[in-house]
């Protein structure tokens, strides 16, 4: 077995050494995103199983809304400002392209509440516009809190964004708004031609356990590798007519 301690084989040991140790961490952390996975998905079962609360309790003007209240569900009433309604571009449902339409609801408390009132149909040319009915006077919301967008998909031009953020759109309204975002799932009144309401949360774990499991595989693999090639090269040099003078061996090793 001297040939092991051959620069060649010293080097490929190393490798194998470093290779098989990124392969446990790299299991390792798709197994902690695995944890971390099934407990924000047991905090938004509570959320989504939990009674409706008003959103002043829950939501604040000038604080982002937390995750821990994500998925939360929430009540508000008072009067929609369709003049100051923000599109955003992009949305698919099923596979067709559209548009989810944010209209700033006036609340009785003073500030208003974006509410994502669902999404509608339209071509994907960036630019679309819709005219979905607004349900007049005193209308109640019911939803679920959701976490603003951060970054440039969130600014809103030409009253359209890609991505939905209450300190985006606050600047484009004359009154207070609160942190975060509602997706409506319920309105009353009901508009004549209420828009499509987003479905429930995901609440899948992910690929996370077999991603850790075989990024464990592939680390065992390499070792058993390197030891079914360590084998392999002492059968043959056992197996060789005449004495062989092994990599990295002196003429003096040979000659012994």
């Amino acid at each position: 077995m001297r040939f092991l301690l051959s620069r060649r084989w010293i080097l490929f040991f190393l490798t194998v050494v470093l290779l098989s140790y990124g392969c446990y961490l790299l299991g390792q952390w798709q197994f902690h995103r695995l944890a971390e996975t099934k407990a924000e998905n047991a905090l938004i079962g509570r959320n989504l199983a939990a009674s409706p609360a008003p959103a002043a309790g829950v939501l604040a003007v000038g604080r982002e809304a937390r995750w821990r209240d994500e998925w939360r569900r929430v009540t508000a009433t008072g009067t929609y400002d369709p003049a100051h309604s923000v599109v955003v571009r992009y949305q698919t449902r099923n596979g067709s392209s559209g548009v989810d339409v944010v209209t700033p609801l006036r609340t009785e408390q003073g500030p208003a509440l974006l509410v994502d009132r669902g999404w509608e149909a339209t071509t994907n040319t960036g630019n679309a516009r819709v005219h979905a009915d607004v349900p007049g006077g005193k209308v109640t919301v019911t939803g679920w809190v959701r976490v603003d967008a951060t970054g440039d998909s969130a600014t809103v031009t030409d009253r359209s964004t890609r991505a939905i953020s209450s300190v985006t759109i606050a600047r484009t309204v004359p009154y207070r708004v609160y942190g975060g975002f509602v997706q409506a799932t319920d309105e009353s009144p009901r508009p004549s031609h209420p828009l499509a309401k987003a479905p429930q949360p995901d609440r899948g774990n992910g690929p996370h356990f077999f991603y850790g499991l075989q990024w464990w595989f592939f680390g065992v693999l390499a070792v058993f590798g390197f030891c079914y090639l360590a084998w392999d090269e002492r059968r043959k040099l056992k197996a060789a007519p005449g004495p062989r003078k092994t990599e990295g061996a002196t003429a003096q090793d040979v000659n012994v």
